[in-house]
């Protein structure tokens, strides 16, 4: 910095209180105390007069503004800053003009919101959808199952989304007409399924007494009808792929996304539902009747005992070696149906590579908060007047969440995932114990991402 100028004492006038400098410092050789002052002290008595202007001028030195320094009397100041507290004041009396502002700038709080239902709560209030909070978390997809079950919910029917009534409309019916075939036989597979007794009697004995040639033909003559049963099943699943993937392309094809699709092919929608309805009640009937795989085992060694004895069977033309391979994969899963509809789903990907994979993920996790809306909400609830209408909500829940758990590259359990998993859940606590044991049992052993480390101790801990 330049140094100061220094006045001799005799052509500055005459200053009160002020110290002479030290002695023999820099600066102040040749110089008497009396010769020398600092102008900090003739500063510092200028800044002290009201009147800046008042203050005598001094040679070589400009006079000084008309406006007074900040400063305190007897020393220097910097200029005060500026209040936070008056710079938040000024932004939200801006930000206040444009939303409507309140006294002294501030913005107006806003209302409490009126509750949806019970004392208090407008006729409409009910109708509206909570407010839209941001995409990526799921909750887009929490305003979409509300919309979509609020759109539903006019038409007296009792499955969220999935109208009873619901009819396709023109670009809906190829797919529609394709898919409605394969569901008319799924009601008939179901029946065959529950009066499955097996041939446990038949093959203990003929086990018991090998030598017993009218044993072992009686066993054999119970075992060939059921395996035809358990081939057709079989087919049936092989169907039932070729279903959903239809039904995936429709529902998750541009230039719709699949929020929009749901809302626009409620049949499809509907159709897709009953495809996992049947998909989990074929497989807690699978689950709970060992004498498909008892009886498919003893098919299968008694062919192939057969055919080294060189003794022509019955059966054979109805299941070969290469059906009978396959067949013996299937019915060895524990949820055979679920893993044919898991696979598919992947497959469905994989394939279509130019298709994004959120608009797969995206429909199964609005299909699930559909449903967990309608059974968590008292007022949805109500509607439902028998309790198949709250197993079909709970199957095609569990079953949405499944597929996305296979699709997603971080699985339903992850904090990224778009379902609430914890409300799921707990949606199904909430249901009595022996009705939903199954679909508990669903998600803990064939869901793929369950037991990774991204899932919360928590979520782990309400599945134990």
């Amino acid at each position: 910095p330049r140094p100061l100028p220094l006045l001799a004492e005799s052509s500055r006038p005459p200053v009160s209180g002020l110290a002479p400098p030290p002695r023999g410092g820099a600066g102040a050789k040749g110089a008497g105390k009396e010769d020398w002052v600092y102008l900090a002290g003739r500063a510092r008595g200028a800044c002290a007069r009201p009147d800046r202007s008042a203050a005598p001028s001094l040679p070589g030195i400009p006079p000084s503004p008309s406006s007074p320094l900040p400063c305190t009397s007897g020393s220097f100041a910097l200029p005060a800053r500026r209040s936070r507290r008056r710079r938040c004041r000024r932004r939200l009396a801006r930000r206040g003009s444009a939303t409507g502002a309140g006294a002294e700038g501030l913005p107006v709080r806003p209302p409490p919101p009126l509750p949806r239902s019970g004392p208090g709560a407008p006729p409409s209030a009910a109708e509206e959808p909570p407010p839209r909070l941001e995409e990526g978390g799921g909750t887009g997809l929490r305003e979409s199952a509300w919309r979509l079950a609020r759109r539903i919910r006019g038409t007296g029917t009792e499955s969220p989304a999935l109208a009873e009534d619901a009819q396709p409309t023109e670009s809906e019916k190829e797919i529609y007409n394709q898919v409605n075939v394969v569901l008319k036989d799924a009601e008939g597979i179901l029946e065959d399924l529950q009066s499955y007794r097996g041939a446990g009697h038949e093959i203990r004995e003929a086990i018991q007494h090998p030598a017993d040639e009218k044993l072992q033909e009686k066993a054999w003559g119970a075992v060939v009808p059921l395996v035809g049963k358990l081939k057709k099943f079989y087919e049936f699943s092989q169907r039932l792929e070729a279903a959903l993937r239809g039904l995936l392309g429709a529902l998750t094809s541009t230039p719709y996304s699949p929020t929009q699709h749901l809302e626009r092919e409620q049949a499809l929608a509907k159709q897709f539902a009953e495809i996992l309805h049947f998909t989990l009640r074929f497989d807690e009937l699978k689950m709970t009747n060992p004498a498909i795989q008892n009886d498919f085992s003893y098919y299968r060694r008694t062919l192939s005992r057969m055919r080294i004895n060189n003794v022509p069977a019955e059966g054979e033309n109805e299941v070969n070696n290469e059906l009978a391979n396959r067949m013996s994969l299937f019915y060895a899963e524990a949820t055979p149906m679920l893993k044919t509809l898991s696979d598919a789903t992947t497959k469905f990907v994989s394939e279509n590579k130019n298709l994004p994979i959120e608009n797969t993920t995206d429909c199964l996790s609005t299909m699930a908060s559909v449903c967990r809306v309608m059974l968590e909400t008292p007022e949805y609830r109500s509607r439902f007047t028998n309790e198949e209408t709250v197993s079909f909500c709970l199957r095609v829940m569990v079953g949405v969440i499944i597929l996305y758990d296979h699709v997603h590259p971080v699985g339903a359990f992850a904090k990224t995932s778009k379902i609430d998993m914890k409300g799921c859940i707990k949606v199904l606590k909430d249901q009595p114990p022996n009705s939903v044991e199954g679909l508990l049992n669903a998600l803990r052993y064939t869901t793929k991402h369950l037991n990774d480390e991204t899932t919360s101790k928590q979520i782990k801990s309400m599945l134990q």
